[in-house]
C-alpha cells in the first residue's frame, strides 16, 4: 500500500515511544496503531523502535530491521509485529519464464525471509513472540480494513 503518513497519538500514556514522532506506512498500519491505542488489553505499544540486526541471504551484508510494532498486553505476552500483505508471506510461484517482476519478488521474499527469522531469534531471546501480520489476521482481530 502506498498510502503513508504522520499518526496522531490519541492515548499518549499507551505509547512507549515519542508520541510526536509516529509514521504509518499503510492504511492498515494506521488501523493496528487506533486498534492498540483502543483495545483495554493492549497496554504499551511503540512503532518501529525496536531494531533488530540481520544478515541479508540476497547480499551478506549486516542491516538493521525497524520492526513494525511492538505491543505489551495485559497477559503478560509481548508480541514484535511485522504487517505485511499475505502475497509478501509467501513465496512467489515460479512462472514459465523468470521475469523481472518475477525475480524482483523472490528477492523481496528472500529479505523479508532474513528479517523474520533473525526478529523471530531477537523475540525468543527477550522472551517475547514474534509474528507476522497480513489482511487474514487483520480481520480476525476485528480490525477493518479501511481503502482511505
Amino acid at each position: 500500500m502506498a498510502y503513508n503518513g504522520r499518526y496522531s497519538v490519541d492515548n499518549p500514556s499507551k505509547y512507549s515511544g515519542d508520541p510526536t514522532k509516529v509514521f504509518f506506512r499503510s492504511l492498515w498500519e494506521r488501523q493496528i496503531f487506533r486498534w492498540a491505542e483502543a483495545n483495554p488489553e493492549v497496554l504499551k505499544w511503540v512503532s518501529e523502535e525496536t531494531v533488530v540486526p540481520y544478515v541479508c541471504r540476497t547480499d551478506g551484508q549486516v542491516h538493521r530491521y525497524f520492526i513494525d510494532l511492538k505491543i505489551s498486553m495485559a497477559n503478560g505476552n509481548t508480541y514484535l509485529i511485522e504487517i505485511k500483505p499475505k502475497c509478501q508471506t509467501i513465496p512467489p510461484v515460479q512462472p514459465k519464464r523468470k521475469t523481472r517482476k518475477y525475480i524482483t519478488e523472490v528477492m523481496t521474499y528472500a529479505k523479508n525471509i532474513s528479517k523474520w527469522e533473525a526478529a523471530d531469534k531477537y523475540a525468543k531471546a527477550q522472551g517475547w513472540i514474534f509474528q507476522v501480520w497480513h489482511e487474514e489476521t487483520l480481520k480476525n482481530l476485528g480490525i477493518r480494513l479501511l481503502t482511505a
